[in-house]
């Protein structure tokens, strides 16, 4: 049994629906529009940041990140090239190991210099790096010491040599005792 009224609370209902799905869409378009402006802003910043560090831990060269679709920032795909000094520009898949490893260092300083954490954990990220540039970055990760409190991982003298505290953590290799060692009966 349909009633006049019963099919005119279904407009109503249908009415108010289509009302919020649009204002629903106004709210996310506005969103999307404050998170492209956000992100384009601070990829810059990083994109600056990144050049200064790269330059201070290699002791020269150039480097960028750019994004590989810029009318679309927001699902771009992030593209790093670096010029260490004396060497021609490159992406970063082809440089050694440990230049990767330095690359990656940079970008995390450059990332730190716009939105300190105020604490960071550090596993062996120099692990990969000759004596002189883990000196290097060493020095360098004493400039956040007094925003950032890093737990560091490592295995390496020079970061060992620039912490102001050392914990020293050693792994013994344990095996369960056997009916032979007389310790089970």
């Amino acid at each position: 049994d349909r009633s006049p009224s019963r099919g005119l609370g279904d407009v109503y209902k249908r009415q108010d629906l289509e009302s919020t799905m649009a204002k629903l869409n106004k709210v996310i378009a506005e969103m999307l529009d404050v998170m492209k402006t956000q992100f384009k802003e601070k990829f810059e910043i990083i994109n600056k940041n990144f050049g200064e560090v790269f330059k201070e831990l290699f002791g020269g060269g150039m480097a960028e990140v750019s994004l590989t679709d810029e009318n679309n920032i927001l699902e771009s795909g992030i593209e790093i090239n670096v010029q260490p000094p004396g060497k021609k520009l490159q992406s970063m898949t082809l440089l050694s190991g440990g230049e990767r490893a330095f690359t990656a260092i940079a970008l995390l300083f450059a990332i730190l210099k716009i939105n300190p954490a105020p604490f960071c954990v550090l596993d062996e990220i120099e692990a990969a790096l000759d004596d002189v540039n883990v000196y290097r970055y060493a020095e360098y990760l004493k400039k956040f010491a007094k925003d950032t409190q890093f737990l560091i991982i490592t295995h390496r003298k020079g970061t060992m040599e620039a912490a102001d505290t050392i914990y020293g953590v050693t792994c013994l290799l344990y095996t369960s005792p056997s009916p032979r060692d007389g310790l089970l009966s």
